[in-house]
């Protein structure tokens, strides 16, 4: 019996658009939600549930519940799928047509093909992207600049590996009726996972690589377990050995590390690694600590680097952990990036990204990542020389680390808030949001890579500061007037042909000034900003907030 379509196409379609969305895919699409959309929700309830906990008072540790899958030493995790056995250099980027041409031929062993972050969500970004990637793996993708510079692709490509949404997002674009009638904004993950996986998954194997994916936001190990489960059912649905999907899981939240050791047992069978995600994993401590008295307070975004000492532990016991269960650990990007117009721009980048890439290697990562070409050689300059001939460094068991709770939650460290620093916040977040809103979601701003995970950072300490009453070193006490005065310094200098300054400060106002604090800045801003007018219509019910 074939499987109803219940998935209703609200976005602008065309040819192009159809090659994606075609029947078959949007069946699979559906059968994907009719499973698993139900699960997604009592997950993000438990999302909730746990934050309120923290928000009271609950301090983060170790779960007994799980003690017995920590101490047991004989489990391991799948490991490397053919392609990803040498990490050590992955760049990171959207999928337009010239960022997918440019990340193929940088050179790079990875290309994480992102859908989250480092994109802003609209519909033509989403399916443009699909259609991309369609066309990267099958070798006939091209690409024409208005000044008639021409892109292809050169022999040598790296494997993808492709991050879909997390699952706090939706696709408001597809709406999705379940068996009871009732009509609901499709689920982002499942909508970008599933075509990606339905359209690719297969032409992959062929080509001696397989379905890999980055899996964003994870909170913890029940949320991993949904994931394997959606990778067991697709593997199924298409007729792949079980095991082939393999997945490296971004420690990007504290609460996930918490369960590190248990995100990897959850997803033994599917998992090649973890990712130490780190504008994201400070973003998360903010959020869940931001309303826990000055102790838990940081100092300038500047100040808070990958050697700071809840940094250090978080970065140790991710790679200890990994190794332990066979699994990859994958270092962060250093938010630096060249500049071809200034050589002390790239010299200064340059030397930052081979210090932090030093460290990592040093640590026992086995890749890392860099978000720029010209820094492939650098970062794998340091990765090469430690190790050599070897694709990784899984045989570092760094079994001289012992981590506890109490530091992964030790925020006491040297810094200040600054006058500086403060604007600085200002400035990013603002011009960050300007960028989303036009359509590009991995924006260089002030010589660094800004995406939504540091603009994320910039408007949380804001939100944090004010309300806790900091005062910067200079003696200037933080409130929303003094954030107001710089948000109108910074709007009435800039703007412009093409700007969303104003609604940019808009959202601003509301993620940073407004007395309840939104979980994710972008949730409001595609509902409001990014959605065409007719998949706005009030036909499909509330989804739970993450």
């Amino acid at each position: 019996m074939t499987h109803p379509i219940r998935m209703e196409v609200l976005g602008p379609q065309d040819e192009s658009t159809a090659r994606i969305l075609t029947p078959e895919a949007l069946r699979f699409l559906t059968r994907l939600h009719d499973i698993f959309a139900g699960r997604r929700q009592e997950r993000l309830s438990g999302r909730m549930l746990f934050r309120h906990a923290i928000d009271n008072g609950r301090n983060l540790r170790f779960l007994d519940e799980t003690k017995s899958v920590r101490e047991n030493s004989e489990w391991r995790v799948a490991g490397a799928g053919p392609g990803l056995e040498d990490r050590r250099v992955e760049i990171t980027g959207p999928t337009d047509r010239k960022m997918t041409i440019n990340a193929m031929n940088s050179g790079a062993k990875v290309w994480l093909a992102d859908h989250e972050d480092a994109l802003s969500p609209t519909w033509a970004n989403v399916i443009g992207g699909q259609q991309n990637l369609f066309d990267a793996i099958r070798r006939q993708i091209d690409f024409t600049s208005p000044e008639g510079k021409s892109y292809t692709l050169g022999e040598e490509t790296p494997t993808i590996v492709f991050r879909p949404r997390g699952w706090h997002l939706v696709e408001k674009h597809l709406r999705y009726t379940d068996q009871a009638g009732i009509a609901s904004p499709a689920s982002a993950s499942l909508v970008d996972f599933g075509l990606y996986f339905f359209h690719n998954a297969q032409e992959l194997i062929a080509r001696g690589a397989g379905p890999y994916f980055y899996l964003p936001k994870l909170e913890n190990h029940l949320e991993a377990r949904l994931w394997d489960d959606v990778f067991t059912f697709s593997e199924n649905a298409i007729g792949i050995p079980h095991g082939t999907i393999r997945a490296t899981v971004l420690i990007e939240t504290i609460t996930a590390a918490f369960e590190m050791d248990e995100i990897l047992y959850e997803l033994r069978e599917h998992c090649a690694g973890l990712n130490a995600g780190r504008w994201d994993y400070i973003f998360s401590i903010i959020k869940n600590f931001r309303g826990r008295g000055a102790r838990f307070t940081l100092p300038d975004r500047k100040e808070i680097t990958m050697t700071v000492p809840f940094m250090r532990a978080y970065t140790e016991l991710l790679v200890q952990t990994c190794h332990k269960r066979g699994a990859h650990a994958i270092g962060g990007m250093s938010a630096f990036i060249p500049n071809r117009r200034d050589p002390e721009v790239t010299e200064r980048a340059l030397a930052a990204v081979q210090a932090d890439k030093r460290r990592e290697a040093g640590d026992g990562f086995d890749g890392t990542w860099v978000a720029h070409p010209d820094l492939i050689p650098t970062a794998r300059a340091e990765f090469d020389a430690v190790l050599g001939e070897r694709p990784n460094q899984l045989d570092r068991l760094r079994e001289e680390v012992h981590v506890t709770a109490a530091q992964l939650t030790d925020l006491d460290i040297d810094g200040q808030v600054t006058d500086a620093g403060l604007a600085a916040n200002v400035s990013i977040a603002l011009r960050y949001l300007d960028s989303w809103l036009r359509g590009i979601g991995a924006a260089a701003i002030d010589d660094l890579m800004e995406d939504a995970a540091t603009a994320e950072i910039s408007r949380s300490q804001l939100w944090q500061w004010i309300r806790q009453g900091v005062v910067t070193a200079e003696g200037t006490r933080v409130t929303a007037e003094l954030v107001e005065n710089l948000l109108a310094r910074e709007v009435a200098e800039r703007g412009g042909e093409g700007s969303r300054i104003d609604d940019a400060a808009e959202l601003f106002r509301e993620v940073t000034l407004g007395e309840e604090f939104p979980t994710f800045l972008t949730i409001a801003a595609y509902s409001r900003y990014l959605v065409d007018p007719i998949a706005a219509t009030p036909r499909a019910r509330g989804m739970v907030a993450a």
